[in-house]
């Protein structure tokens, strides 16, 4: 699945438009003063807010920007929303203190969170054009991040341990006496099967898929496709064992 990346710094600055409509066009990616402002009411209102007393706040104003909010979702504290009216939430949601739900795009869906979800602490989900997936129950630690430039799923009742990276995009580089940043994007996308595990600190990079059941061991780098039901382990990412097999249910995460 390829779709254009957006460079942040052009679509900022390109042309002769007001610090309000540049700012507009990042977080609330509707134009107009009125959504401007509903926008920054509500973030001035609620977002910071500590106790019991913000997560209630939170609860009733945050599904006002959101394209759609399910029942009994709980946002935390400074939980920072851009392109909200593209972030869809099921039911009985957890989004942590200090999360990152950017839905940055011009034409692409945004993220899409099933029921049941939990992400944790300082996690970001980051769109650049490209959408998140997170069907039901899916389980995301601390300090995680999804970045996605086409699309990166994760399946049902999988489990991201801290400190992983999803890395749905990449850069040309062909061109040796040319700037990375000054060459093309490409984007293959990322699918990751349901009932999966990948242990603290693993990275999977662009163009993988990651198996049904399949575990991955703590910081391994997953560099191409692993099976379902696969063990693997190591930088980069090899498969020792098929978790079917006797003895195969170990897992490796060392």
């Amino acid at each position: 699945m390829k779709r254009e990346t957006i460079e942040i710094q052009k679509a900022l600055f390109a042309g002769r438009r007001s610090r309000a409509a540049r700012y507009a066009d990042l977080i609330v990616g509707r134009p107009g003063l009125a959504a401007l402002a509903r926008y920054e009411l509500i973030v001035m209102l609620a977002a910071n807010r500590a106790g019991a007393f913000g997560l209630w706040l939170r609860s009733r104003l945050y599904p006002r920007l959101l394209g759609r909010c399910g029942r009994n979702v709980a946002f935390g504290q400074d939980v920072v929303l851009r392109h909200p009216h593209k972030i869809e939430i099921g039911d009985d949601v957890v989004i942590d203190d200090h999360v990152v739900l950017d839905a940055k795009g011009r034409d692409n869906r945004g993220i899409r969170i099933g029921n049941g979800v939990f992400v944790g602490r300082n996690t970001i989900l980051s769109c650049k054009n490209g959408d998140i997936i997170l069907d039901d129950q899916v389980n995301i630690g601390f300090n995680c991040e999804i970045f996605s430039a086409s699309e990166v799923r994760v399946g049902a009742r999988t489990l991201l341990a801290a400190y992983t990276y999803l890395v749905g995009g990449d850069h040309e580089f062909g061109e040796a006496n040319v700037a990375v940043l000054e060459q093309g994007r490409v984007s293959r996308g990322i699918c990751v099967g349901e009932g999966a595990w990948l242990g603290a600190g693993v990275t999977v990079l662009d163009g993988c898929t990651i198996g049904r059941h399949a575990i991955v061991g703590t910081g391994a780098v997953v560099t191409r496709a692993i099976p379902d039901y696969a063990v693997a382990v190591g930088v980069p990412a090899k498969v020792v064992r098929d978790r079917r097999e006797p003895g195969g249910a170990t897992p490796a995460t060392s």
